[in-house]
């Protein structure tokens, strides 16, 4: 299967995604300042930084770029991923027994121009005790994560509740991905022969 478009990220959960939609990329990944401006909410920052990544990714391709960038809010702050073990115990302490939100914006750069969406999600979790949040860092899977969890893998025991999309907080949101990927005319399974 021909690519059909760039993907201006190493995130393997964006790729896997992508191919359950039927859409077959090739991973350019790209490097830009995810630095938060003065004044800026989250939302605008997630939608920033996946515009900044499509657009980067424009040099490197001459397939439509798709960009995207998530972030974990809790009490209006942005969680990142964990510097380190007590770094991710904090973060994870912070959302036990609590809702928070996930906010994944996408952006497609393409012939009709750059369009973009951002989902917000809530995430809601039940309380975490302090040896499963220890036992949670042991096994690897925070390192790289925003909030320092992953909903598609360990932690998925850990979510009560979930309001709005699954795969925005897994890393991108398919609905309006589908939408935004239609418009700049890439294929997705059912247009493909």
């Amino acid at each position: 299967m021909t690519a059909t478009l760039c993907l201006a990220s190493a995130s393997p959960r964006r790729r896997e995604l992508l191919a359950s939609i039927g859409v077959e990329v090739e991973v350019r990944p790209v490097d830009v300042d995810e630095t938060a401006r003065g004044g800026e909410t989250p939302a605008q920052y997630v939608t920033r930084l996946a515009r900044d990544k499509a657009m980067a990714g424009v040099c490197l391709s001459s397939l439509p770029v798709l960009g995207s960038d998530t972030a974990v809010v809790h009490a209006g702050r942005i969680l990142g991923k964990p510097r380190d073990r007590a770094h991710a115990a904090e973060m994870l302490g912070a959302l036990s027994g609590s809702t928070h939100e996930v906010l994944t914006a996408v952006a497609v750069s393409g012939p009709v121009g750059v369009l973009e969406s951002c989902v917000a999600t809530r995430v809601s979790m039940r309380e975490i005790t302090a040896d499963e949040i220890d036992a949670y860092w042991r096994t690897g899977e925070p390192v790289d994560k925003a909030g320092g969890y992953a909903i598609q893998g360990l932690a998925a025991v850990f979510v009560s509740r979930i309001e709005g999309s699954h795969s925005a907080v897994v890393g991108l949101p398919l609905f309006e991905t589908a939408a935004l990927l239609q418009r700049q005319g890439v294929p997705l399974w059912m247009g493909m022969s």
